[in-house]
């Protein structure tokens, strides 16, 4: 195949009656250089460096700098805080019983604070303590603790574990008893965070309910089964 970016005639020609692309010009390397130059001289230096750095460098700048620079390290401290704000906490950590009023229940203000009491005895308590480390990590502003239960609440029933309690400002806003409430033996790690964000301890960007599916074919089936029934009754009385 012929180039078209080729000096021949034909090419010229094919170009005129707009067959072929205009011709490509070669890029000024040297020109690309002065251009990222500029570009490079229009940064202030100061907004490459560090807090660390602009500290070390405070002398080298003109007062209109040093304005500058203030503001920009305000910004900066800004940011900064807010980041280490949001990535808190991050990890699924273990409390005593003697840490929860202060872990859980006196918590900062406006902080959601997710805790699952558990027994290492009980299989469906592992499961939880899995999915919440995951979850843990994918949403850092939340906070998330576990404690054996034993040292929280004395005589408590391995019935009604896993116990999933989501508090804020020290009141419950929600909670999760035993297996069923929980979602099951067979909980996938969509559902409890679905759950979680249904009572608003994280932000999850689940649009619906993962066991929605699975919900309504139960309920299809249930009518199904019914609707059988009913037809087999009116079957019976009409042959009586």
């Amino acid at each position: 195949m012929q180039d078209p970016n080729e000096d021949t005639e034909w090419n010229d020609i094919l170009r005129n009656f707009g067959i072929l692309p205009p011709k490509e010009e070669p890029k000024d390397e040297i020109e690309e250089m002065v251009l990222h130059l500029q570009q490079e001289a229009m940064v202030k230096p100061y907004e490459k460096m560090t807090l660390a750095q602009l500290k070390e460098a405070e002398d080298e700048f003109d007062e209109e700098d040093i304005k500058a620079i203030e503001i920009y390290r305000e910004k900066r401290l800004q940011e900064w805080k807010a980041l280490k704000k949001k990535q808190k906490f991050g990890e699924l950590r273990e409390i005593s019983g003697n840490q929860y009023v202060n872990e859980v229940t006196n918590a900062e203000k406006d902080l959601w604070v997710v805790i699952h009491l558990y027994r290492s005895s009980v299989p469906m308590c592992l499961v939880v303590n899995q999915h919440l480390s995951v979850l843990a990590r994918k949403f850092p502003e939340t906070k998330f603790v576990k404690a054996i239960v034993n040292s929280c609440i004395e005589h408590y029933h391995d019935n009604c574990l896993p116990t999933i309690f989501v508090y804020k400002n020290g009141q419950i806003e929600g909670k999760f008893i035993g297996i069923i409430e929980c979602g099951g033996i067979n909980l996938k790690l969509e559902e409890l965070e679905w759950k979680l964000s249904e009572v608003g301890a994280i932000q999850s960007d689940l649009e619906e309910n993962p066991k929605k599916g699975i919900a309504d074919m139960m309920v299809s089936s249930i009518r199904n089964i019914s609707i059988y029934d009913s037809d087999s009754s009116c079957s019976d009385t009409e042959a009586k």
